[in-house]
């Protein structure tokens, strides 16, 4: 079976030996679990990365910042998913057409290069409170990398005649350039840096 009836899932490269075991690249033509694993322990490393993809894009609700909100308006809600997997097939065929590559290994290369290693947390001591930098678990490497390219696809098309699908295509093949045009890639170098000031 090929992902979306068109391009295979077997023999991607992984460059980040920690986040390989988490990426689970199952041969599926439609990447949709119907909630399958919801009660399995682990369920994310159970899902697509594909799928994973196709979640955060469906992004919902009211935010402070411009990149929080409703990523597929006016449309009452409804069939949000089939929206977001016809939007991450045609950003696939783009990446392919621009790159003559798989867009499966682009795109794990882009979350590879978008994946943060160092984050911070807050602790306290009695009426101290001060930051303190810690290394990232792998599953949350990934959430965070998906996260930031769904938004990135999000800030570009936000007030603009931009399409969704040349959104995410642009932002997956700078990301997987490790080019600082892209949002995702910028983001992890910033959270690395104050990472690294809080060390």
């Amino acid at each position: 079976m090929k992902l979306f009836d068109k391009w295979e899932t077997k023999g991607i490269n992984f460059k980040d030996a920690g986040l390989a075991k988490y990426m689970n690249l199952e041969d599926k033509v439609i990447p949709h679990s119907f909630g399958a694993t919801n009660k399995e322990p682990s369920r994310k490393t159970k899902i697509n990365v594909v799928e994973r993809l196709v979640n955060k894009m469906m992004r919902s609700g009211q935010g402070k910042k411009k990149l929080s909100g409703k990523f597929v308006r006016h449309r009452m809600g409804c069939g949000k998913k089939e929206q977001m997997l016809k939007t991450v097939e045609e950003a696939f065929e783009h990446i392919h057409k621009v790159t003559k590559e798989n867009p499966v290994q682009v795109l794990v290369t882009a979350v590879e290069y978008s994946a943060p290693r160092e984050d911070i947390t807050k602790l306290q001591k009695g009426d101290i409170t001060y930051t303190q930098s810690v290394d990232l678990a792998p599953i949350k490497r990934l959430d965070e990398a998906l996260k930031n390219i769904s938004l990135a696809c999000f800030k570009n098309t936000y007030k603009s005649k931009k399409e969704p699908a040349a959104a995410l295509a642009e932002e997956i093949m700078d990301a997987a350039r490790n080019d600082q045009k892209s949002f995702s890639v910028k983001r992890k170098d910033e959270i690395e840096r104050i990472a690294q000031g809080s060390r």
